[in-house]
């Protein structure tokens, strides 16, 4: 099968997400002592646990490859081949540019190195989400659990990485291991900001199209909806309304299909704070 524009471009963008992300562990991460979540933290701990009390230099690749193995066998057997492929190509290029890349220094200031270390962070993890890939690890999981079994593997993966900093700050100090929280804060609010596949959108559109709307919705997001019927306080007329709930990231597409179905609608976009039922999420490649 040849390859398509698509996987061209998600290829395009591992790749970057992979050297900024390996760029980040080198300026950053390990000029701040700090620790991301996820594989990675755990392959940084490991790394410095061996050189203080072995004085054994690990290189990142094989072991960041090793412990990702358990959750790139879950991608492969239950989330996407293709997905779980790209992610394989993420998960490499990160290990290699990782031991490629010199240790640079840009500042000492360890707070600004834990904020702009999780900017960069979250850019790196949300333009790989977001091509149709994962950069690894926890991500498998967590995907897993919220797409297969319905789990909040918030509190999980929460966890994980609550385990990963207490050990850290036993090791090497608690100051560290609070600057890393920091550090994975920062990342999480980038990350919520650009990756939006599952998080939802609640629309209310008031048309005298209900119908079609409804058709425009199914057709572009696979998503149903449910018709009210209600009265306009000012003409005192018969309108209807439109309640549908979508993901976030296809909302914008929706209201640009409902305008174009019914220009007169009025749309109000309401952000989903919780859900419960079946919602539909398409399956990854």
């Amino acid at each position: 099968m040849k390859p398509t524009r698509k996987d061209l471009l998600t290829l395009l963008a591992v790749t970057a997400a992979a050297f900024v992300m390996a760029l980040n562990t080198k300026t950053f991460v390990n000029t701040g002592g700090l620790y991301p979540g996820g594989v990675t933290g755990l392959t940084i701990l490991i790394q410095r646990a061996a050189d203080m009390m072995l004085h054994i230099a690990l290189p990142f690749t094989p072991v960041n490859l090793l412990l990702n193995a358990v959750p790139v066998y879950i991608g492969f057997r239950y989330i996407g081949k293709k997905f779980t492929l790209f992610s394989c190509v993420m998960i490499l290029l990160n290990s290699v540019f990782t031991d490629l890349i010199p240790d640079m220094f840009l500042t000492q200031d360890v707070l600004l190195i834990s904020i702009f270390g999780g900017i960069l962070n979250g850019l790196a993890i949300a333009l790989c989400l977001n091509a149709g890939a994962t950069s690894g690890g926890t991500d498998f999981i967590s995907i897993f659990l919220s797409e297969r079994r319905g789990i909040d593997s918030f509190n999980i993966i929460l966890g994980y990485n609550a385990v990963i900093l207490c050990i850290a700050g036993l090791l090497f100090g608690w100051d560290k291991a609070l600057y890393s929280i920091l550090f994975q804060y920062t990342c999480t609010a980038v990350l919520r900001g650009l990756y939006k596949k599952f998080q939802q959108s609640t629309l209310f559109i008031v048309t005298t199209r209900p119908a079609e709307i409804c058709k425009v919705i199914y057709s572009t997001t696979q998503h149903g909806a449910t018709i009210l019927e209600g009265e306009g306080s000012y003409e005192h007329c018969a309108r209807n309304v439109v309640y549908s709930v979508v993901s976030a990231a296809q909302s914008k597409k929706v209201i640009r299909a409902v305008k174009q179905t019914d220009p007169a609608a009025f749309i109000n976009e309401v952000k989903t704070e919780k859900l419960t039922g079946r919602f539909f999420q398409p399956k990854e490649d």
